[in-house]
């Protein structure tokens, strides 16, 4: 990381400030598909308390994001069956870009371009400090699940595999 690098101001950041959510900047080289193992070890910490911010669509074509922890990935069968619909798949990034404003591998559930229903694998309450995306590529906040949970107000679920 360069001793020039700036904290970035996104959207993500303005809504936490907004609500009077305290967060700690957490900045690393962001390494094109290198997920939430590069940005765990980078920063030091266990990648299960790594947030990954999920867009996803149902059947009809309906948006979603889901939060899961960086070492575990989403049983998108199950969440269909919990959400009632008969499919949930990845969107294609352009499509998650359109949705959040954010550039895959940066996209924060902080401050979205389009509302979007959020679903949170359950188990990230339990947690002291999370670290999720700031809403820019190589940027994460370490923030409370209580702050996450009281701005977004996700359903939680238990859709990890």
């Amino acid at each position: 990381m360069s001793s020039k690098t700036r904290v970035p101001v996104t959207p993500a950041t303005r809504l936490l400030r907004q609500e009077g959510v305290p967060y700690e900047e957490c900045l690393y080289d962001y390494v094109e598909h290198g997920g939430t193992a590069v940005s765990s070890q980078t920063l030091g910490v266990d990648e299960h308390a790594v947030v990954k911010t999920l867009v996803m669509e149902d059947d009809t074509g309906s948006p979603l994001i889901v939060l899961m922890h960086g070492d575990h990935s989403v049983s998108t069968k199950n969440l269909a069956r919990i959400i009632g619909v008969k499919q949930v798949k990845p969107c294609d990034p352009a499509v998650a870009e359109k949705h959040s404003g954010y550039r895959v591998g940066g996209t924060s559930p902080f401050g979205t371009r389009k509302r979007m229903p959020v679903y949170m694998q359950e188990t990230i309450a339990g947690l002291d400090r999370i670290y999720i995306n700031g809403g820019h590529r190589g940027f994460l906040v370490a923030i409370s699940p209580a702050d996450l949970i009281r701005v977004l107000q996700p359903v939680a679920v238990d859709v990890a595999n």
